[in-house]
């Protein structure tokens, strides 16, 4: 991937597609393609195709897709599976058709079977059950792990997967409706804060035990793959480290200054007990994470002030 390679970001307005572009940005590419999607429907196949036909793509970072959180994934599980299916298969296929040198394509730790052994080897994948809420995207996801591994054996297509650990910062979805557990967090004890509400109420015990990679540190290692790693096998990327869902709390609470009280509801679940990635295939490249966990959070805090959180205080005046 040279400097004046053309690169197609696809989904970069998402958390980590921005990322990618942020990142290839800094290191001097300058001959960078994107679309949003009123400017580009990756559902729409014959639109893809003649977007490929007509760019002359040479690398592809495809970050599309649709995503959310558990009550998302469980409300929503046929727009998942088709969208993602149509992305994918339309992104993918274009790709080789029109020549293009290589392709990332980004899987999601929750692929994994719910009772995998931890930390989760990228040998587990399909070795068992799925987990229920999230079934619909996971079987997209795979299938596009699979289509690229099928196109690479009979067309010679250099495609590769990527399986993303939780991630966070900034660009991350804050919608309690639909926000993973960091960023919900964030706003919880933001709103808390803002409100003068005397505790916050965290869902089952706390001691779940969780991995957090900042977007900055998937983008730098997405480039890295990119540039050394051109094998069918899935490659995990996480920061190798874990941390437990209530010292997360207690993390993001001193990074947003509340005050209150941190409560636990003990009828909520809490969930898988562990759910971490083995990550040696990608450290063995030479890759390492460089942004620690709590220098993360500050980070992505001081952006959601920035660009969310004058848009709800907004919001709560007009109410009022």
């Amino acid at each position: 991937m040279d400097q004046d390679s053309r690169i197609f970001v696809a989904g970069h307005r998402g958390l980590v597609g921005s990322a990618i572009l942020r990142r290839l940005s800094e290191q001097g590419h300058t001959n960078l393609v994107f679309r949003t999607r009123a400017e580009l429907d990756l559902t729409d196949q014959a639109a893809v195709r003649a977007f490929f036909d007509r760019e002359k793509i040479d690398y592809v970072f495809l970050a599309a897709a649709k995503v959310g959180g558990i009550l998302a994934n469980d409300r929503m599980g046929a727009d998942f599976i088709r969208e993602n299916l149509l992305i994918q298969t339309n992104a993918i296929d274009a790709a080789w058709r029109a020549g293009v040198k290589k392709l990332l394509f980004l899987g999601s730790s929750c692929l994994y079977p719910k009772h995998a052994e931890q930390p989760l080897r990228e040998e587990a994948l399909l070795t068992g059950e799925m987990e229920p809420s999230n079934k619909p995207y996971a079987i997209a996801k795979i299938a596009g792990i699979t289509m690229c591994q099928a196109y690479r054996r009979q067309y010679g297509f250099n495609a590769i997967s990527a399986m993303p650990s939780n991630l966070y910062g900034p660009g991350d979805n804050f919608d309690p409706e639909g926000s993973h557990v960091l960023p919900g967090l964030i706003r919880r004890f933001h709103d808390a804060k803002m409100a003068g509400a005397p505790s916050v109420t965290l869902w089952g015990t706390g001691t779940p035990r969780r991995e957090f990679l900042y977007v900055d540190d998937m983008a730098d290692a997405c480039l890295h793959l990119m540039r050394t790693y051109d094998d069918p096998e899935i490659v995990n990327v996480g920061p190798g480290t874990e941390i437990a869902i209530a010292e997360l709390a207690q993390m993001i609470k001193r990074t947003v200054g509340y005050e209150g009280t941190l409560e636990h509801d003990l009828t909520k679940p809490d969930g898988h007990p562990r759910k971490v990635m083995e990550v040696s295939r990608l450290f063995a490249t030479g890759w390492r994470p460089r942004v620690e966990l709590e220098e993360g959070v500050r980070r992505t805090y001081e952006w959601f002030l920035e660009k969310v959180a004058p848009t709800l205080a907004a919001t709560r005046q007009a109410a009022e």
